[in-house]
């Protein structure tokens, strides 16, 4: 069955068609500079094929997801773990949904690294499951680089390997690779050279147009036809569409991207103390920027006084209780002197033997009953109340739990451990790396990123990156996992 798709005019009026099945056995190259009318290429084709084969769009900006009102395809953003977008492509070949793999919002390394799951989710789908599918890059360039830019090596080489293999053996597994660039001199030459199709628009650079014309087989001379298209029209040449190169008009389309061409408009008139207003005045609810006050300078006498003065507090004779120690209120009494310490600017940053010292001599002040706690007790409990975990609203059972398996950790790390207990029992966003430092005791994110690999080596949890680089953390023993948190969070 040959189903032929108009993607536009040709000269003399004669329709630009494209048949569909050619085009899913030789691939499709799009070449055109910023503006030239790439992306209106691309939904034409879309929209036109929509209704005869399912379709995959590797969209960075995010422009086709419009598609999905009119024409049903399923938008996948890129969010949770790598696992987990590899399944959502193994599933879309499986119940042939077409999909548009939104990328929108992620920086460029965490671009590549997600297409190239996603393309090696579809590539190694099972043999039953090879139906065609029309697979539409939009930015190639970015996805299957000529050199190594300011990505890591192993972003690049694992995008590469992907956008190598939809191009060079997708066509087995029903897979045709549509790839549009900006420039043909940015894009890896092996991919590029596996499209038997070509539509090139408007190209200025002088590399950019010698590449195009060698690839429809034009002298050099003519080269320069490239640099006078007109927006919206392409040179078409492949078996697909024509066996020389033709003029095409690309016809219009029935959905819009959301972004579009910036259009023209006045500038807001108002007086220039108006303007100088606007920049330099706060606007109702939003707080002023203030310097930090500085520091007050604290003398080496007035520390060594109030020493003293705490020394003297605690030495003070004071009457003796009237009945036995009441141990009721101890561990309460206990929990507050250790929150006001944790108070005090810095506390939770100063040695442990300090912290002790000071803890002892508040004690004594309290009249605590039953006598300080030895320093391994306090360890404990200055390790849980820095991390400032608050149980209200976790199970007390599984809170329980939680407590039990911290006993078996260090002391200064079950605070940390109950910290993403509770994040994970609670649903909330996995900590930052500075909240984590606190809670052990350290101002260091790098340490507090140790911490979570030994305890995770330990077997007491699992760390795991979703697609957006934010820290998902998976308790074992208590069956839960906290949601996706960014790790410079403060």
């Amino acid at each position: 069955m040959t189903v032929r798709i108009d993607i536009g005019e040709m000269s003399g009026g004669k329709r630009g068609e494209l048949d569909l099945e050619e085009l899913l056995a030789t691939r499709l190259l799009v070449q055109g500079n910023s503006g030239s009318g790439k992306s209106h290429l691309l939904r034409r084709l879309l929209e036109q094929s929509a209704n005869w084969v399912q379709q995959a769009i590797i969209d960075p900006e995010g422009d086709f997801v419009t598609l999905a009102d009119k024409y049903g395809h399923v938008v996948v953003d890129a969010v949770g773990t790598e696992k987990d977008l590899q399944m959502v492509a193994s599933r879309v070949r499986q119940h042939r949904v077409s999909v548009v793999l939104n990328l929108e919002g992620l920086d460029a390394d965490r671009q590549m690294k997600a297409a190239a799951t996603f393309l090696d989710g579809l590539f190694d789908a099972e043999r039953d499951y090879w139906y065609p599918m029309l697979v539409i890059v939009d930015e190639a360039q970015l996805f299957a680089p000529a050199a190594a830019g300011e990505v890591t090596e192993e972003a690049r080489r694992r995008s590469l390997g992907a956008m190598t293999n939809l191009m060079c053996r997708g066509r087995k597994r029903g897979l045709a690779g549509v790839i549009a660039t900006q420039r043909l001199a940015k894009l890896a030459k092996n991919v590029a050279a596996e499209a038997s199709n070509f539509l090139m628009g408007r190209t200025f650079l002088d590399i950019d147009m010698a590449r195009a014309a060698d690839l429809l087989g034009m002298e050099r001379r003519q080269a320069e036809t490239f640099r006078n298209l007109d927006r919206g029209h392409f040179v078409a040449l492949g078996p697909a569409m024509s066996r020389r190169p033709v003029p095409v008009k690309i016809g219009p389309v029935e959905t819009a991207g959301r972004g579009g061409s910036p259009k023209l408009m006045p500038l807001p008139d108002q007086p220039a103390a108006d303007a100088k207003d606007l920049i330099f005045t706060a606007a109702p609810g939003e707080l002023p920027v203030r310097p930090r006050p500085p520091e007050p300078v604290v003398s080496t006498g007035e520390v060594l006084d109030q020493i003293a003065g705490a020394e003297r507090a605690a030495t003070d004779a004071q009457a003796p209780a009237a009945t036995l120690l009441d141990f009721g209120e101890r561990e309460e009494t206990i929990a507050q002197i250790i929150s006001e310490i944790l108070a005090e600017e810095d506390a939770a940053f100063q040695p442990i033997a300090s912290l002790y010292q000071d803890f002892q001599v508040r004690c004594r002040i309290a009249k605590l009953p039953g006598g300080t706690p030895d320093l391994q007790v306090f360890r404990e409990k200055l390790s849980v109340a820095r991390a400032g975990v608050d149980t209200d609203d976790v199970d007390d059972g599984a809170w329980q739990q939680a407590e039990l398996i911290a006993s078996q950790l260090p002391e200064e790390m079950r605070g940390v451990y109950l910290l993403l207990a509770k994040a994970a029992l609670a649903k909330a966003p996995c900590p930052g790396n500075l909240e984590i430092a606190t809670a052990y005791g350290t101002r260091s994110p790098g340490r507090a990123r140790w911490l979570l690999s030994h305890m995770e080596e330990r077997g007491f949890l699992v760390c795991a990156t979703d697609l957006r680089g934010n820290r998902i953390v998976t308790l074992t023993d208590l069956g839960c996992q906290t949601a996706p948190g960014d790790e410079a969070a403060a």
